[in-house]
Order: C-alpha cells, then structure tokens, then sequence
C-alpha cells in the first residue's frame, strides 16, 4: 500500500492533510495518535471504505481513484480484512455461522462456507467454542471470532481498529498475541489505536497528530 500525499476534508475541516506512507507486504505496525488524530480517517482510505479528497492511493498495484465503486469492492474483499473494537456479532448465532456469513455473497454452497468457517476458528483457537453464541463466549473470545471472520478468506492485508479497547488486559494481551501469529504467518498488519504502550511494542509505529503523520518510528 502506498500513499502519496493523500488529504481528506469534510466540508471546512480538514482531517487528514498530506499523508504519505508506503506498507509493505508482510509488516507488522501501529497507526498511533489521540482521540481526533486522523487515526479513523486513515483508516477508511487505506481500508478503501472513503476515497480522499487529494492525492493518490495505490493498493497491491492498484490506483484506488482509477477504480469504479464495483471494481473497488471487489479489491477490498479479496485484499483487506477488517476487525474493529465493536464485535458486531449477531446475537443468539452460534460463532460457526457467523464467520461462515462473511462468505455468504461468495456463491458458496453453505456447507463449504462453514467447513471455511470452521477452519478460520481452529486458527484463531477456538475449535472448542463452534456452536457457542456470543453471550456464552467472554470479551476476548468474541474478537477471536471477530478475527476468524476477517481472515476468513485469508486476506494479504488485516486491519484492526483498536481490537483491544474493549478487553481487559489479559484477553487484550491474547488478541495482540493471536494478530502476532497471523503476522508470523504471513499477513500484513496494520493495527490502529490511541495505547501508546502497545504501539511501543509493536517494530514500526507511525504517528498521527492533528491530522497529520508527525514521526515514525522503526525497531
């Protein structure tokens, strides 16, 4: 990924002025920065969720502005997955048919999709807990199962947007160790979050102040 002078403006505000930064593949790093940082902003461009209003964005070769809505969510899907501090899983579903939904548009017969599914679980260690539904999994449990649905099509690219926040340190420290593995195995991640401390253990950080990209930092 790479981003060449990239800005976003709403309206009169400004939140995201003259970005550049190139990802390569199979890096493990932080997008760090306060509440209003730009941290959201950069992460609906990279993640191809918000087009920016100025300069270029280029994905696995690909110049974002170049592509139609269509051929830029066919990009996202194979490319990029997503996992946010919010779970959003479907209450009263068992964990294997919520990460077998996120292939339901695939035209996937349902037993593949949950063969699929069942493996995605196994990854992120969670064989155990296939027909358990949310409120019977705990916090650190049910972003496991967040995580399994968004490598699920065992994308290049993994975002997670404060995939700790809404953890306890253990179940956080879990998570983190889990994206780590995914690292090791081969996916690019890029981790979003304001925990300085986290971001400090990670070997690049990048770090956003006012909307802008004010340091980096390489270990």
């Amino acid at each position: 990924m790479h981003l060449a002078g990239v800005s976003k403006r709403y309206g009169a505000v400004s939140a995201l002025e003259s970005a550049d930064l190139r990802i390569e593949r199979g890096e493990l790093l932080a997008v760090v920065g306060p509440s209003g940082s730009g941290k959201s902003t950069l992460l609906n461009i990279m993640g191809t969720l918000d087009r920016p209003t100025a300069g270029n964005l280029r994905i696995d070769g690909y110049g974002v502005a170049e592509l139609s809505d269509r051929e830029l969510s066919a990009l996202r899907a194979r490319t990029i997955g997503f996992v946010f501090q919010q779970f959003h899983l479907a209450a009263g579903v068992p964990a294997l048919d919520i990460v077998a939904d996120g292939l339901l548009y695939g035209g996937r017969r349902r037993a593949d999709r949950r063969r699929a599914a069942e493996r995605a679980l196994r990854r992120v260690g969670l064989g155990h807990r296939l027909r358990h539904r949310p409120h019977e999994l705990s916090g650190g449990e049910q972003q496991r199962v967040a995580v399994a649905r968004a490598v699920l099509g065992d994308p290049p690219l993994l975002m997670a947007d404060e995939p700790t926040g809404n953890l306890d340190s253990a179940s956080g420290a879990a998570v983190l160790d889990l994206l780590r593995d995914l690292h090791g195995g081969g996916t690019t991640v890029v981790l979003i979050t304001h925990d300085r401390d986290l971001a400090a253990g990670l070997p690049r950080e990048v770090r956003l102040k006012d909307g802008k990209i004010a340091e980096e930092v390489r270990r």
